[in-house]
């Protein structure tokens, strides 16, 4: 049974937590005590009705104001599929947290109240979709019982996010008409809404395509730990941990290491504590080469199709997750996989207006939650791939080494 990551996103109030409540209560994936202490923590308790958007609120503040503020995960199955959800925050200042919701999706449902139509953050949030090259989007237009579930207000909001999606050039986009809190078209069509004829939202989720998305050409093995036991049964023993990134890696295959450029061939795969013929994204693995070569954290295995640039010399769309402005002249931590080397800011090109979509040239600055493209520099050569063109290759953070706190979420151009 395959899996799918999914995140909820959209501005404040759209019904984001009221959304994956409603999944998990009409999938039958809320165990009993769970739904008990539902139904006694439930603000609505006195109309008669459970208060869904409980189940992801788990924070003390969040449940004091009625928001989203951390990224919650949550996780379901059904025959045909297990779900990872993480209901992300639709305030503006906790943009960042959507970022790191986000990172691993393989699909996003943008949330859109059908009375305010598509708003500022909705556009945000897309864009931030838009550069983490997220594969699959649905955008549920929800509280439709409030506008009598009309198919003019459904239409419009149609046209005017379909405008969006083609500026930002997002991928396989689907419209879904939806009430989260009556459940209409959330595990099942409702006759509520006669007039949409298309699947319903849990049947959409079960048929999202997943394995297309995954690139088996081009490998790409961050390593993580060099493995020497040194013992009497194992003396010469010398694997390659690491996760695979990207690819398909068979014994006998040629191997490159980056950024040395030396080469080997594979002798031996192991997963799971026992050998195989052959591995593919994203099991985690041992490698052994016929080459005794100089291999530490931070190095990168490569095999097949078109090798990564390395370079000193890059440039990256960031989403600035810090109260301090990203200016020239700053210098960060980058971390691309295991690899973790010094960087120094050399230059803002543009700002991207979220609601214009427009480039702000030569900024100057960014402060919290811009999104900037910049220049930069690192102390030792960087092997990565294109966001655009291999995700796996080209998804890095910034790192403040101060505090050590993540302080940009970078796309490598």
């Amino acid at each position: 049974m395959d899996l799918l990551r999914f995140i909820t996103a959209g501005s404040v109030d759209d019904g984001k937590s009221t959304l994956i409540g409603r999944l998990l209560y009409d999938s039958k994936n809320i165990l009993a005590d769970q739904l008990e202490a539902l139904e006694r923590q439930s603000r609505n308790k006195e109309d008669g009705e459970i208060d869904l958007a409980l189940l992801t609120d788990g924070l003390r503040a969040e449940r004091e104001q009625g928001i989203t503020i951390d990224v919650a995960y949550k996780y379901f199955s059904t025959p045909r599929r297990k779900f990872i959800i993480a209901d992300a925050p639709g305030h503006v200042q906790y943009t960042r947290n959507m970022v790191t919701g986000a990172s691993n999706a393989n699909l996003i449902i943008v949330l859109i109240d059908a009375r305010k139509g598509v708003v500022e953050q909705t556009r945000r949030h897309s864009i931030i979709a838009g550069l983490l090259n997220i594969p699959h989007v649905i955008v549920a237009i929800n509280k439709m019982d409030l506008v009598d579930n009309s198919q003019d207000v459904y239409n419009n909001i149609v046209i005017d996010y379909a405008e969006v999606a083609k500026t930002l050039q997002l991928k396989d986009v689907v419209f879904l008409p939806i009430s989260a809190l009556k459940g209409d078209n959330i595990v099942s069509r409702s006759a509520a809404i006669p007039w949409y004829e298309g699947p319903a939202l849990l049947e959409l989720l079960e048929q999202t395509e997943v394995e297309k998305d995954i690139d088996r050409t081009r490998g790409r093995l961050p390593i993580q730990y060099v493995i020497r036991p040194q013992t009497e049964a194992l003396h010469d023993y010398r694997g390659y941990a690491g996760k695979i990134a990207s690819g398909t890696w068979r014994k006998g295959d040629a191997v490159t290491t980056l950024p040395s450029g030396l080469t080997s061939r594979i002798t031996s795969i192991e997963t799971g504590g026992r050998e195989v013929e052959e591995a593919f994204a994203p099991l985690s693995v041992i490698l052994q080469l016929e080459d005794d070569i100089d291999i530490s954290r931070g190095d990168l295995l490569v095999n097949g199709g078109r090798p990564p640039q390395v370079t000193q010399d890059l440039e990256a769309l960031v989403c600035w997750m810090d109260s301090k402005p990203l200016q020239p002249g700053n210098k960060y931590l980058l971390q691309l996989g295991s690899r973790l080397v010094r960087s120094q800011i050399k230059d803002l090109e543009y700002r991207l207006d979220v609601n214009t979509l427009e480039k702000d040239l030569a900024p100057g600055q960014a402060g919290l939650n811009d999104i900037v493209r910049v220049r930069l520099r690192t102390a030792s050569p960087l092997p990565f791939d294109a966001y655009t063109d291999l995700p796996a290759g080209g998804g890095a953070i910034l790192i403040d080494e101060t505090s050590n706190v993540t302080v940009g979420a970078c796309l490598l151009q």
